[in-house]
Order: C-alpha cells, then structure tokens, then sequence
C-alpha cells in the first residue's frame, strides 16, 4: 500500500499537570480515505486531533503529513496540509462576510487576488453556498455557518479534512445536506464523531481510541457490529438503529 498521508506512531502525551492522555498512539490513514476516529469522552481525541497541525507537541513518537514531520519548523506548511473544522463554526468565522472569512487564509499564502478569488468561489461552490458570499456570516443559520467554515478550510487545498462531530447540533435535513457534501470531497478525511450512523454512512473504515489507545481499526461496518467491543468501550447506536453494511463497506481491516 502507498505511503500514509498521516502517519502516527507511537504517538504519547501527558499534559503538564501529569494526566496521561495518550499511550503510543498508531493511527495510518491513507490518500482519499474517509476515517471515523471514535471512542468514548475522555479517550483522547481532541488531544490526537491537536497533534496532527501542531497545536501539542509530541511527548514521544511522531506524526507525519505526507511524510513531513509534525513539528515547530515545518508548522506553516502542516497547517496548510492539516484543515480542522470545529464543532463549533463561530470558532472559525470572524470577518465582515463569508467572502471575506473564506479569503482569509488564502491571502495569508502569497497567492495572487486573482489565485485567492478562484479559491474562495470553488471553496464556495463546494459547500452550496456561493449565493451567500456577501452576507454576514451571523445572518446564517447554524447548519449554513458550519458549510462557510468548511469551505474555509477547503480554500486552503489541504491534503487532510479533519471534522469535528461535523453533525452535531444539525437538523436532519441540514445533516444529510452535508453528508452529501463530504461524499463528494476529492480529500482524505478524518471524521471525529459520536454520531455513529454518521460514521457510517460516510466512512468505510473507523478506528476506537479509548483510553489513550488505538483498541479497534477496521471496517467501520464490523466495529459497529462488535457487541463486545461496542460495550467494552461505551459505544452505544441510538435506540432502534440497526447497522447496515454500506456499497464501500471494506471486507478486509485497512493495514
């Protein structure tokens, strides 16, 4: 198999008041994959996900982005490679209008105004919100705001989407309206969720971090049908929901 496009190992972390959160960490995702990180609260997830651009530095092992180490000299570029969304879109959008909060980080790349127009309309018109260029972003609505933050991160060309329980606090046609936007993302993506039908629905392979470790990695399908590993590691399917195994639904565990 190619290289990974991320590429963990051995990843530990204790914050500075001594709490261990993470415990030799391997994660191994490949170009144009779509990957649920899943697990219990607790279990370390935001601290994996602030390793991949930076914000925490590696207490012992590495992390690498197309083969570019995860570390202070090389930040600019990580970051450029690494886009994180939020689960909170007001984290993200400051400016005056959703054009202007989409250029942002563009301008910030010494591209040309013409090279920055062309990536704020096809950040734009990849999140279905073109038509909304000049408003203000706290005249959105919340699902809306959440697909301009999105399209913030996608201006920036990264190799890698992170999602941060991109589902949550969405009504249900402002869900599917965005499941239907990361499907269609030319993009490796690593979805951190509680929202297991989300995962899915949108991601062949997940992998369960609980306490501090990598306990399961394989077809999201198989994962989810693990009663055992389900109850062990407190994953719970919402009442009534019965897992399906999807048309991309991998037969064999991704190495």
């Amino acid at each position: 198999m190619s290289t990974p496009v991320l590429d963990v190992r051995r990843l530990a972390y204790a914050y500075p008041d001594g709490h261990q959160a993470l415990f030799g960490v391997d994660l191994h995702v490949h170009r144009g994959e779509r990957v649920a990180l899943l697990g219990p609260n607790g279990a370390g997830k935001t601290t994996l996900v602030l390793h991949l651009n930076g914000i925490l530095s590696a207490g012992h092992g590495t992390v690498e982005v197309s083969g570019l180490e995860v570390r202070k000299a090389n930040l600019r570029e990580i970051r450029r490679r690494v886009g994180i969304v939020f689960q909170d879109p007001d984290d993200q959008l400051f400016s005056a209008t959703v054009r202007d909060d989409v250029a942002f980080g563009p301008r910030n790349l010494d591209l040309t105004a013409a090279e920055v127009d062309v990536r704020v309309e096809s950040a734009l018109e990849q999140v279905g919100m073109s038509q909304f260029a000049q408003r203000p972003p706290h005249h959105l609505s919340f699902g809306q705001r959440r697909r301009v933050a999105l399209a913030t991160v996608l201006a920036m060309e990264p190799e890698i989407l992170v999602l941060d329980e991109p589902s949550s606090n969405l009504d249900p046609a402002s869900r599917r309206e965005l499941a239907d936007i990361i499907r269609r993302l030319d993009v490796t993506v690593l979805m951190v969720t509680h929202d297991l039908p989300y995962a899915l629905e949108l991601c062949p392979r997940a992998a369960v971090l609980s306490g501090g470790r990598i306990v399961a990695d394989g077809s999201t399908y198989s994962i989810l049908t693990d009663a055992d590993l389900m109850a062990t590691h407190r994953l719970e399917l919402p009442w009534g929901f019965v897992a399906q195994p999807t048309p991309s639904t991998p037969t064999t565990p991704a190495g």
